[in-house]
């Protein structure tokens, strides 16, 4: 194999040798279910697999109160607590778990290098290891909620044939400046959501928060009752809900400023359209996906599922993933997996020495890009506040449902 072929392929592995093909469900999002990996966990594992790809809040929802209808729960920690509250997942050993060792401490500890910012909200480490009497918190145990896998640094983009001087974008203000009024765009996932407006507002002097991580019910009716006065006088174009329609809205050219993902830059950018993403002084908005065992695996399913976690980390689907933009827990293993100039870009936070492909071989990144926000290690350590369910959550579903009119 040549590791410098920019999608090389892993090494085979034996199929498991169980009667007949085992098949796998898995339930998550678009943000990992790429037909890519679930063609090679097929030929990998020797098992046949199944994606149930949905939006964020009817993920969680069935993850929560359909635990027979997957094996696989694939989302995010600040999606766990409503999902372990209903005991839907089981515990991961992690003695099952091949490569635990090499997870890095973004998950186990919260921090990565001397001086990194926790960040407030759904801190992963304080959610992954399950205690003796079955709460999560941040004391080691050898049982972890969920096997941390993909995660990203996220702010918003602009348009850089727009935006004459960037260094206005270098705080989440810009997101709430009147400037560009009925140019701007919100993800609409409430759990995402809140936490771009609550950064924009705080920074534009608007309002501030006690814990903008975890808001009282008058801080989430303050926030809101601000934006639906935004939205009446038109400043906000659309609330967007998919990477896909994020890009959109530029490509159309209907918005200058907005919420924006990894996957939605790229897809610009394989486009030509001149965008950016910004690095606010405030810090990013970070999020931790990974993979949770469906409380009614057990036996012969429960070892396949196994086999499916431990092959998420094992170096390959990082390097799929980080063509996404996102980040692996286990880098050091998918490095082998990418060009010297993939890892050079996404990891490093050097310039694009030539140009580099997404998860789908065309070409996403141009010839001497640098990824905004710096190396991997750089970003890390810049977290504001982690994707989050707040103590307020249902009522804030509520309350932002009025604001986007759904």
């Amino acid at each position: 194999m040549n590791k410098h072929h920019p999608n090389p392929q892993p090494p085979a592995t034996p199929a498991l040798h169980l009667q007949g093909r085992p098949k796998l469900r898995v339930l998550g999002t678009a943000i990992s279910l790429l037909e890519e990996l679930r063609l090679q966990a097929e030929q990998d594992l020797g098992i046949d697999v199944t994606f149930d790809n949905n939006d964020f809040l009817t993920t969680q929802h069935k993850a929560a109160q359909e635990p027979g209808s997957y094996d696989i729960y694939d989302q995010c920690f600040h999606n766990l607590d409503i999902v372990w509250y209903w005991r839907a997942v089981q515990p991961i050993d992690t003695s099952r778990i091949k490569l635990w060792s090499e997870i890095n401490d973004l998950t186990k500890t919260g921090h990565i290098g001397p001086n990194a910012r926790l960040g407030q909200g759904d801190v992963p480490a304080k959610k992954l290891f399950v205690q003796p009497n079955l709460a999560l918190g941040d004391t080691p145990s050898p049982r972890i909620s969920m096997l941390p896998t993909t995660h990203n640094f996220d702010s918003f983009a602009y348009r850089t044939d727009v935006v004459k001087h960037t260094v206005e974008m270098n705080s989440w203000a810009s997101l709430l400046n009147e400037k560009w009024a009925g140019r701007v765009s919100l993800v609409d996932e409430p759990a995402i959501g809140i936490f771009d407006a609550a950064l924009a507002a705080q920074a534009a002097g608007l309002m501030s928060f006690n814990n903008i991580g975890n808001m009282t019910v008058a801080e989430i009716d303050r926030l809101i009752d601000l934006l639906e006065a935004r939205k009446k006088d038109g400043f906000f174009r659309e609330f967007w809900r998919t990477a896909e329609d994020a890009a959109r809205l530029m490509v159309d050219g209907e918005t200058d400023v907005q919420s924006m993902w990894s996957t939605g830059i790229n897809i610009l950018n394989g486009q030509g359209i001149p965008v950016e993403q910004a690095v606010p002084v405030e810090g990013y908005r970070a999020w931790h996906g990974g993979l949770c065992l469906s409380k009614d695996l057990s036996g012969r399913m429960l070892d396949v599922a196994y086999e499916y976690l431990n092959w998420w980390i094992s170096g390959w689907p990082g390097a799929v993933v980080a063509r996404q933009g996102y980040y692996i827990s286990t880098p050091q293993r998918s490095r082998q997996f990418m060009m010297p100039a993939e890892w050079d870009y996404w990891y490093g936070g050097l310039p694009a020495a030539t140009d580099l492909p997404g998860p789908d071989g065309s070409v996403r990144i141009r010839k001497g890009s640098i990824r905004a926000g710096g190396s991997y290690w750089q970003r890390a350590n810049c977290i504001a506040v982690w994707n989050t369910t707040m103590d307020e959550h249902n009522y804030l579903v509520r309350r932002w449902m009025q604001l986007v009119g759904r």
